[in-house]
């Protein structure tokens, strides 16, 4: 009997340090486990949140004392003479106004060349009326005792002469010289007179006409001309042209 219960008890106790290990191991595992414990949270502060931002490091800088300069840099250093320094230019006068805006370039003008006189062309000729008043018996006297062309010239001076008295009655002209300023042009029963002048009221004009002339009949058949400008008085003697009185002067 006692070695029945020698076994039991010594049976008892290593049961029980078998479980006490096992308890053991557990408790570890369980700790090891866990969640590691966090700080407990600060409480909050019913005062006002302060931000503290740190100053710049230049900032921090204390400032270094102002040395007292020594009386040797004290002194007054002896003034430089200055370079000469160029004379400044005058500025520009600034234009008060805007400038006037580029005006487009217009062509040249080109004058008309005036156009030189046109002869004046006879509807009516007169010469053979006038030789035929009875007060032209001197006239008719004189043309028979001229020469082809010589009468032919004065034939169509006498012309020239009612022309002009009759296109311009103003005028009152009484003798024509056919070769005043230049020589006339005689060919056959043609006549050109281009510097020709006749007296007006004391006065001379240029004229110049062109005269055709019948061969059978000697009459004048066409006839055309220009009057011209008086013709200065200080130019008369180099031309001999006189102040003659006549009764077409009167």
């Amino acid at each position: 009997m006692e070695l029945a219960a020698g076994k039991w008890d010594d049976g008892i106790q290593r049961g029980a340090a078998a479980s006490f290990a096992l308890h053991a191991i557990a408790i570890l595992l369980l700790l090891l486990l866990l969640p590691k414990a966090e700080p407990p949270l600060p409480l909050p502060d019913d005062g006002l949140s302060v931000e503290i931002v740190p100053q710049a490091v230049e900032s921090l800088k204390m400032p270094e004392p102002v040395k007292a300069p020594s009386p040797e840099q004290a002194k007054p250093e002896a003034a430089k003479p200055e370079a000469a320094k160029p004379e400044a230019q005058p500025a520009a006068p600034v234009a008060s106004n805007p400038p006037a805006a580029a005006m487009p370039s217009a062509a040249p003008i080109t004058l008309p060349v005036p156009k030189p006189a046109e002869f004046v062309e006879a509807r009516q000729l007169f010469s053979d009326k006038v030789l035929a008043d009875p007060r032209s018996r001197r006239a008719r006297e004189a043309l028979r005792g001229l020469a082809g062309s010589e009468r032919n010239l004065q034939l169509c001076d006498l012309e020239a002469l009612e022309q002009v008295r009759r296109a311009q009655p103003a005028m009152a002209p009484d003798a024509l010289a056919p070769y005043a300023m230049a020589a006339e042009k005689v060919s056959g029963n043609s006549v050109e007179v281009k510097g020709g002048a006749f007296r007006s009221k004391r006065k001379w004009y240029n004229i110049q006409f062109k005269c055709e002339l019948d061969a059978g009949s000697g009459k004048v058949v066409s006839f055309a001309f220009l009057v011209g400008d008086a013709i200065p008085r200080d130019e008369w003697q180099e031309h001999n042209l006189v102040a003659e009185d006549g009764a077409a002067d009167q």
